[in-house]
Order: C-alpha cells, then sequence, then structure tokens
C-alpha cells in the first residue's frame, strides 16, 4: 500500500487530499503535515486522515508532496531530506523552485518531480503540468499524473517550459475571472440587475469553455460561427481590437513569465 505525506495543508494540500479520498484513497494512507497545529486538527477530523510533524509524515511515506510557500521551502526541504528512506519520490508544488534546487537538500539519487497546478483542482478541473527532475523516471511521472488526476488533467512538460506554464494556467484562472467581472461590471452599466449580469456572465463563460473543449473546433471557427457580417457581435470585436486586447493578453503573459524567472532566481 502506498504512503503519502503531503507536508503543508492549506488549500491546494487539502484539496490534492480531498481529491485523492474521492478518487478511492484510503484516509489511513494519507498523512498531513503543517507548521499550524490547528490546521491538523481540522484536516484529521473532515477528512480522517493521519497528521505528524514534517520528519514523521516524510519518514513514513512512499511519495512526499511538497506543497508550502516557496519562502517556506528553505526550512522544510532539509527536514524532508533528513528524514525519507532511500527510494522516496519527492513531488514538489512550491511554486519557482527548480527540481535542482529541490534535489541539492535531498539524498542523492533521490527522484523529484516538480508540478505546477492551478486553483480549478478545487472543483477537480484543475490543470496540471509536471516535469521529471535528474533522477526521476518515466515510471514517477506516470505515478505523479496519477495523483494529480484526481483533481484534473496532467501535461507533462520539460522543465524549461514551466515558468510559461506559470504563466499561462498557472495564473490562468485570474485573467478569466478578470473578464468574467469585467463582462459582469458591462452587464449592470447596460441596466441588467447584478445576480442576472452575473448568471449570464459564468454560465457563458462556462458553457463557452465546455463548447470549446468538447467539439475539438480551433476557438477562431467558434468565434467566427458567433460573427455575423456587421452584426452586434462584429462590433463589439471591433472595439476589443482598437483597444488591442489581444496584445495585451500577449503582455500580460509575458510579464508574469518574467514574473516567474525572477522569483526562481530569488
Amino acid at each position: 500500500m502506498t504512503n503519502l505525506a503531503v507536508i503543508g495543508a492549506g488549500v491546494m494540500g487539502e484539496t490534492l487530499i480531498a481529491g485523492l479520498l474521492r478518487a478511492g484513497w484510503e484516509p489511513g494512507q494519507i498523512t498531513a503535515a503543517d507548521r499550524h497545529a490547528q490546521r491538523l486538527v481540522e484536516m484529521a477530523a473532515k477528512h480522517g486522515i493521519h497528521t505528524g510533524s514534517t520528519a514523521e509524515a516524510a519518514a513514513q511515506a512512499d511519495t512526499v508532496v511538497i506543497v508550502v510557500k516557496p519562502q517556506d521551502a528553505g526550512e522544510v526541504l532539509p527536514v524532508v531530506g533528513s528524514a525519507i528512506r532511500p527510494g522516496t519520490l519527492v513531488v514538489s508544488l512550491c511554486a519557482g523552485l527548480s527540481t535542482a534546487r529541490i534535489e541539492a537538500e535531498m539524498p542523492e539519487g533521490t527522484a523529484v518531480v516538480r508540478v505546477m497546478p492551478n486553483t480549478p483542482a478545487q472543483v477537480d478541473e484543475g490543470m496540471a503540468a509536471i516535469s521529471a527532475g535528474a533522477s526521476a523516471t518515466e515510471e514517477h511521472l506516470e505515478h505523479v499524473t496519477a495523483l494529480l488526476s484526481a483533481v484534473g488533467k496532467v501535461v507533462t512538460v520539460p522543465e524549461k517550459y514551466q515558468d510559461a506554464v506559470t504563466a499561462i494556467s498557472g495564473s490562468g484562472p485570474a485573467y478569466l475571472f478578470f473578464v468574467v467581472e469585467a463582462m459582469i461590471d458591462a452587464g449592470v452599466m447596460l441596466g441588467l440587475p447584478r445576480d442576472i449580469s452575473t448568471t449570464l456572465v459564468v454560465q457563458t463563460m462556462y458553457g463557452s469553455a465546455k463548447l470549446l473543449a468538447d467539439s475539438g473546433e480551433h476557438p477562431t471557427v467558434l468565434r467566427e460561427r458567433v460573427t455575423s457580417p456587421g452584426g452586434t457581435t462584429a462590433a463589439a470585436l471591433r472595439e476589443l481590437e482598437a483597444h488591442r486586447v489581444k496584445s495585451a493578453f500577449m503582455t500580460a503573459m509575458e510579464a508574469a513569465r518574467d514574473r516567474s524567472r525572477a522569483l526562481a532566481s530569488s
């Protein structure tokens, strides 16, 4: 039986634990560790899992998932590195931390896999990109894919692409929420009650995403099907083009990528 340690019981840590339990894992297979004792009491009561210190959790696990803020990693990684057994797989959900940085704190030859998740994992619709460290094998990647598949979709990418992944899917939900917020406010400006505007926009966003995913059509094709010559959609899109919205998105994502690089090197 695989034993999993989740170091960091914040939102993403709990999201993964809850997803694995829904996917059929037994609570006894999972141990959570967190620096806040009350948080562990809550996790044990809510999910029935084991809890313990970072060292205790890491020492008994076959796979250790580290889900802490990058600024806390300097304290957590040496503890994990001192506690794990030979052959333990270390999975990092710490934004910006390279596999080399993590490997430096682990016993030589430790397999490390880096993950960039996103917040829709909370509703089992996450998008995670995973990258292998120097000692991670295809089997390790398959194992991590199985773990993350409990809360969404998973792709494997070379680690050099992780900053771009951060800019696209890691930060991506915020961009879409920003667009939804703008559309809701526009609906209110046009005279709609806010609750009705919210329902219209949220369902339109949800339905459009599902149509895009299920149809397999290119977004340009789907957009053109909504855009009648000289019609209302064409008038709106002309304004978006005039305000260089597509260019703004590209520039924004470049800024996010550059910030990810800077954080990784700091």
